[in-house]
Protein backbone atom coordinates (compact mmCIF):
# COMPACT_ATOMS: atom_id res chain seq x y z
CA UNK A 1 0.00 0.00 0.00
CA UNK A 2 2.90 2.39 0.57
CA UNK A 3 3.70 2.33 -3.17
CA UNK A 4 0.10 3.17 -4.06
CA UNK A 5 0.17 6.06 -1.59
CA UNK A 6 3.30 7.44 -3.18
CA UNK A 7 1.89 7.06 -6.70
CA UNK A 8 -1.23 9.01 -5.69
CA UNK A 9 0.65 11.57 -3.60
CA UNK A 10 -0.16 14.52 -5.87
CA UNK A 11 -3.85 13.62 -6.16
CA UNK A 12 -6.01 15.34 -3.56
CA UNK A 13 -9.66 16.41 -3.57
CA UNK A 14 -8.96 19.85 -2.09
CA UNK A 15 -11.36 22.28 -0.43
CA UNK A 16 -13.32 23.47 -3.48
CA UNK A 17 -16.18 20.99 -3.01
CA UNK A 18 -16.37 20.99 0.79
CA UNK A 19 -19.57 21.82 2.65
CA UNK A 20 -17.79 24.98 3.82
CA UNK A 21 -17.71 26.32 0.26
CA UNK A 22 -21.33 25.62 -0.69
CA UNK A 23 -23.15 28.94 -1.28
CA UNK A 24 -26.17 27.93 0.82
CA UNK A 25 -23.90 27.14 3.80
CA UNK A 26 -22.10 30.48 3.84
CA UNK A 27 -22.58 32.49 6.99
CA UNK A 28 -20.67 34.49 9.55
CA UNK A 29 -17.75 32.65 11.14
CA UNK A 30 -18.98 33.18 14.68
CA UNK A 31 -18.34 29.73 16.12
CA UNK A 32 -15.07 28.42 17.48
CA UNK A 33 -14.96 24.63 17.33
CA UNK A 34 -12.47 22.86 19.63
CA UNK A 35 -11.55 19.38 20.86
CA UNK A 36 -9.77 18.10 23.95
CA UNK A 37 -8.06 15.52 21.73
CA UNK A 38 -6.29 17.72 19.17
CA UNK A 39 -5.74 21.38 18.35
CA UNK A 40 -6.67 23.04 15.07
CA UNK A 41 -4.18 21.72 12.52
CA UNK A 42 -2.85 19.19 15.04
CA UNK A 43 -2.51 15.42 14.79
CA UNK A 44 -5.52 13.28 15.63
CA UNK A 45 -4.74 10.41 18.04
CA UNK A 46 -4.98 6.84 16.69
CA UNK A 47 -8.07 6.13 18.85
CA UNK A 48 -10.05 8.35 16.43
CA UNK A 49 -8.80 6.38 13.41
CA UNK A 50 -10.70 3.56 11.73
CA UNK A 51 -10.64 0.06 13.22
CA UNK A 52 -9.06 -1.46 10.10
CA UNK A 53 -5.86 0.52 10.78
CA UNK A 54 -5.75 -0.20 14.52
CA UNK A 55 -7.88 2.70 15.77
CA UNK A 56 -11.06 2.60 17.87
CA UNK A 57 -13.24 4.57 15.41
CA UNK A 58 -14.11 6.84 18.33
CA UNK A 59 -15.43 10.26 17.37
CA UNK A 60 -13.55 13.00 19.24
CA UNK A 61 -14.84 15.35 21.89
CA UNK A 62 -16.12 18.54 20.25
CA UNK A 63 -17.14 21.81 21.89
CA UNK A 64 -18.22 25.15 20.48
CA UNK A 65 -18.65 28.73 21.56
CA UNK A 66 -22.16 30.03 22.33
CA UNK A 67 -24.60 29.72 19.44
CA UNK A 68 -26.24 32.66 17.69
CA UNK A 69 -29.78 33.47 18.89
CA UNK A 70 -32.43 31.67 16.84
CA UNK A 71 -30.35 28.54 16.17
CA UNK A 72 -32.86 25.75 15.52
CA UNK A 73 -30.39 22.97 14.72
CA UNK A 74 -26.69 22.29 14.24
CA UNK A 75 -25.30 20.49 11.23
CA UNK A 76 -21.91 18.79 11.61
CA UNK A 77 -20.00 17.62 8.53
CA UNK A 78 -16.60 15.88 8.65
CA UNK A 79 -14.67 15.69 5.37
CA UNK A 80 -11.27 14.34 4.27
CA UNK A 81 -10.01 16.92 1.77
CA UNK A 82 -6.87 14.95 0.90
CA UNK A 83 -8.52 11.80 -0.40
CA UNK A 84 -7.24 11.05 -3.97
CA UNK A 85 -10.63 11.46 -5.70
CA UNK A 86 -12.46 14.43 -7.26
CA UNK A 87 -14.44 15.48 -4.16
CA UNK A 88 -13.72 15.21 -0.44
CA UNK A 89 -14.87 12.04 1.30
CA UNK A 90 -17.64 12.74 3.81
CA UNK A 91 -16.73 10.85 7.01
CA UNK A 92 -19.71 11.96 9.07
CA UNK A 93 -22.91 14.00 8.85
CA UNK A 94 -24.97 14.64 11.97
CA UNK A 95 -27.79 16.86 13.16
CA UNK A 96 -27.36 18.12 16.71
CA UNK A 97 -29.84 19.68 19.09
CA UNK A 98 -28.52 23.14 20.04
CA UNK A 99 -29.14 22.31 23.71
CA UNK A 100 -26.42 19.62 23.55
CA UNK A 101 -23.69 22.22 24.16
CA UNK A 102 -20.87 19.82 23.22
CA UNK A 103 -20.20 16.24 22.11
CA UNK A 104 -18.46 13.68 24.29
CA UNK A 105 -16.10 11.12 22.70
CA UNK A 106 -18.14 8.51 20.82
CA UNK A 107 -21.24 10.74 20.51
CA UNK A 108 -21.30 10.25 16.73
CA UNK A 109 -21.52 6.44 16.95
CA UNK A 110 -23.98 4.75 14.61
CA UNK A 111 -25.64 2.45 17.13
CA UNK A 112 -25.73 4.68 20.21
CA UNK A 113 -25.29 8.34 19.36
CA UNK A 114 -24.99 10.87 22.16
CA UNK A 115 -27.94 12.81 23.56
CA UNK A 116 -29.42 15.19 20.99
CA UNK A 117 -27.40 13.67 18.12
CA UNK A 118 -28.94 12.23 14.96
CA UNK A 119 -26.34 10.59 12.72
CA UNK A 120 -27.01 10.56 8.99
CA UNK A 121 -25.51 8.98 5.88
CA UNK A 122 -21.96 9.81 4.88
CA UNK A 123 -19.89 8.71 1.88
CA UNK A 124 -18.85 5.61 3.81
CA UNK A 125 -22.00 4.75 5.78
CA UNK A 126 -23.98 6.08 8.74
CA UNK A 127 -22.28 7.68 11.74
CA UNK A 128 -18.65 8.57 12.36
CA UNK A 129 -15.98 6.85 10.26
CA UNK A 130 -12.49 7.56 11.49
CA UNK A 131 -9.46 8.37 9.35
CA UNK A 132 -7.89 5.54 7.35
CA UNK A 133 -5.84 7.23 4.62
CA UNK A 134 -3.82 5.19 2.15
CA UNK A 135 -0.50 4.28 3.72
CA UNK A 136 2.28 6.45 2.32
CA UNK A 137 -0.10 9.04 0.83
CA UNK A 138 1.04 11.66 3.31
CA UNK A 139 -0.95 13.68 5.83
CA UNK A 140 -4.72 13.93 5.40
CA UNK A 141 -6.72 16.85 6.76
CA UNK A 142 -10.10 16.07 8.30
CA UNK A 143 -12.25 19.17 8.51
CA UNK A 144 -14.95 19.20 11.20
CA UNK A 145 -17.46 21.85 10.05
CA UNK A 146 -20.31 23.04 12.28
CA UNK A 147 -23.21 25.10 10.94
CA UNK A 148 -25.87 26.83 13.07
CA UNK A 149 -29.11 26.60 11.07
CA UNK A 150 -32.10 28.89 11.43
CA UNK A 151 -34.54 26.14 10.39
CA UNK A 152 -34.54 22.43 11.07
CA UNK A 153 -33.72 20.02 8.26
CA UNK A 154 -36.61 17.70 7.41
CA UNK A 155 -39.36 20.17 8.24
CA UNK A 156 -40.48 20.31 4.56
CA UNK A 157 -42.88 17.37 3.99
CA UNK A 158 -42.12 17.40 0.23
CA UNK A 159 -38.36 17.01 0.67
CA UNK A 160 -36.39 13.78 1.06
CA UNK A 161 -35.96 12.79 4.69
CA UNK A 162 -32.52 13.72 6.06
CA UNK A 163 -32.15 10.09 7.19
CA UNK A 164 -32.41 8.82 3.61
CA UNK A 165 -30.63 11.61 1.69
CA UNK A 166 -27.14 11.18 0.31
CA UNK A 167 -24.65 13.61 1.88
CA UNK A 168 -24.21 15.96 -1.09
CA UNK A 169 -28.00 16.09 -1.71
CA UNK A 170 -28.61 16.81 1.97
CA UNK A 171 -26.03 19.61 2.05
CA UNK A 172 -27.47 21.20 -1.09
CA UNK A 173 -30.97 21.09 0.46
CA UNK A 174 -30.05 23.27 3.46
CA UNK A 175 -32.10 26.46 3.33
CA UNK A 176 -30.22 29.65 4.17
CA UNK A 177 -29.54 31.54 6.27
CA UNK A 178 -26.74 29.93 8.22
CA UNK A 179 -26.57 31.94 11.43
CA UNK A 180 -22.98 31.01 12.25
CA UNK A 181 -20.32 28.47 11.41
CA UNK A 182 -16.97 27.24 12.60
CA UNK A 183 -14.40 24.59 11.73
CA UNK A 184 -11.63 22.52 13.22
CA UNK A 185 -9.00 20.61 11.24
CA UNK A 186 -7.39 17.41 12.47
CA UNK A 187 -4.45 15.78 10.66
CA UNK A 188 -3.90 12.04 10.34
CA UNK A 189 -1.14 10.15 8.52
CA UNK A 190 -0.12 6.53 8.06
Amino acid sequence: MTLLGRLLNNRRAGETHTAWNLPNLHGPELLTLTSRHFSDGGSMPLEHGAKNIGGDNLSPHLAWTPLPPGTAQLLLVVEDIDVPIAKPAVHCVALIDPAAGHLEPGALATRQPGPGVRVLRSTIGRGYHGPAPIKGHGPHRYIFQLFALESRLGSDPNATSPDRARPRALLSAVTPPVLGRGRLTGVFER
